[in-house]
């Protein structure tokens, strides 16, 4: 059931982008008296579609192949490659008659739409649902610092304050988000002790935080607390129960469930715990769990909220305005320099396709993280289609851009090649994402 809510939750959100992306194309066409000849969600490869009907000169439809959607317009080269119609003298209505800078609005028309969706959507969530603010002081017991982290003087249970000099509205989403995708500096935090410090990074430390594989260095530390055990599991055999509190393992003091887990390897292990006031011993063998890439016991805690307070804040029209189109922003400009990490050596491994999309979505039904996603699904989807890559819009509008600068306008035969190769490499990718997730997703049951 879970599985399917999550195919149902992103077959609506990529229905939803790709009919407003393409209606962007639609109405600068329509804006310039230019026909569109198909209006189509999914592809109708080989003629084969599931719905359509005509209304004026448009053939609007629903296709079988759910890879994206397609305006066709007359006059212009694009995935259907309808070189007959090329052969023909030239129509007015047509996209190849059109001033070239009505064909550069008609060719951004669709990431036009993607970028003021994002914005819109993110200005609805803040204004409908408002946000939750962590900050600095909310987080009770500090955090938790992966080791690489304390080579730079960092330590458990460190309260980060200020990223920069600035002090975040939500400090868990903030610090490690920040570290790997924008440029920090340096890190205020105060110590358990009670010691202030300002630590300074390396210059690259996202490069770092991502060849090390690190990219949560920050984990909110919360007590070793047991509020689930999974039945049948090594846990349940040895004896755990909901409740349980760990205070030891193999004769190390535990307190906070980061200290717990990191005792938990290949060894056995004598764990200790508190229950109804008593303190019980109970020995475990824990299995290493390729999906995880972890040894595990078959517990879990919920307290990492106990660990955190939460602040609800609403907004007025006008700060949501404000807030959301600072979001969206932030969403762009975080993608944007996330995606020089493709062309890195172990970028192309963690290309990800539609499994990987689909397993964003929550396994439950929630409309805040329903339209949250499908905001930064619309502001993806507007850079990728800005790539100069043939076949996408950037392609297109790229062309007309030399055409602008050089007063020269490629030939057909030159704009056809140039679509055939951007189609290749485009499925070229396809292959590749879609490739990692059916990898990933054999490994993990292997």
């Amino acid at each position: 059931m879970e599985i399917l809510i999550k195919i149902a939750q992103f077959l609506l959100s990529l229905s939803f982008l790709i009919v407003l992306h393409e209606f962007g194309h639609y109405i600068a066409a329509r804006a310039f008296n230019t026909r569109v000849e198909k209006f189509y969600l999914f592809f109708d490869a080989w003629g084969k579609k599931l719905f359509s009907f005509k209304k004026g000169d448009t053939e609007y439809g629903i296709g079988w192949l759910p890879l994206g959607g397609y305006v066709k317009i007359s006059g212009m080269i694009d995935e259907s490659m309808d070189k007959e119609q090329m052969k023909l003298p030239p129509k007015d209505y047509e996209f190849r008659s059109k001033p070239a800078w009505q064909r550069l609005i008609i060719m951004l028309g669709g990431v036009t739409v993607n970028f003021i969706l994002g914005i819109l959507i993110y200005i609805m969530i803040v204004f409908v649902w408002g946000e939750v603010q962590i900050k600095p002081q909310d987080v009770k017991y500090g955090f938790a610092v992966s080791e690489s982290f304390k080579e730079y003087g960092f330590k458990d249970g460190d309260k980060i304050t200020h990223i920069d000099g600035i002090e975040p509205i939500n400090i868990t989403s903030a610090i490690n988000k920040q570290l790997f995708l924008r440029k920090v500096d340096n890190v205020s935090v105060i110590h358990e002790d009670g010691t202030t410090e300002t630590i300074k990074l390396p210059e690259n430390i996202g490069s770092i935080m991502w060849e090390k594989g690190v990219l949560r260095p920050f984990a909110v530390r919360h007590i070793a607390s047991i509020d689930s055990v999974i039945p049948n599991s090594i846990a349940e055999k040895a004896g755990f129960r909901e409740g349980d509190k760990v205070v030891n393992v193999n004769g190390s003091s535990v307190k906070y469930w980061n200290e717990f887990t990191k005792h938990i390897d290949s060894t056995k292990a004598t764990i200790e715990v508190l229950r109804n006031g008593a303190k019980i011993a109970l020995q475990v063998t824990p299995a290493y769990v390729k999906k995880e890439k972890a040894y595990q016991i078959g517990v879990s805690t919920s307290s990492r909220n106990e660990a955190l307070t939460m602040n609800p804040v609403k907004y007025s029209f006008g700060e949501s305005v404000k807030r959301g189109n600072t979001l969206a922003m932030n969403t762009l400009k975080d993608f944007m320099f996330q995606f020089k990490y493709v062309f890195t050596k172990k970028g192309a491994g963690e290309i990800g396709g539609f499994i990987a999309i689909g397993n964003i979505f929550p396994a439950t039904w929630d409309w805040a993280a329903f339209w949250s996603i499908t905001a930064l699904l619309s502001i993806m989807l507007g850079f990728m289609n800005l790539l100069p890559i043939p076949a996408l819009d950037g392609g297109h509008a790229l062309f007309v851009l030399v055409e602008m600068l050089t007063g020269r306008k490629p030939s057909d035969r030159f704009l056809e090649y140039a679509q055939i190769v951007g189609f290749v490499l485009l499925m070229g990718l396809l292959l590749l994402a879609n490739g990692n997730d059916i990898y990933k997703l054999i490994k993990s049951w292997l």
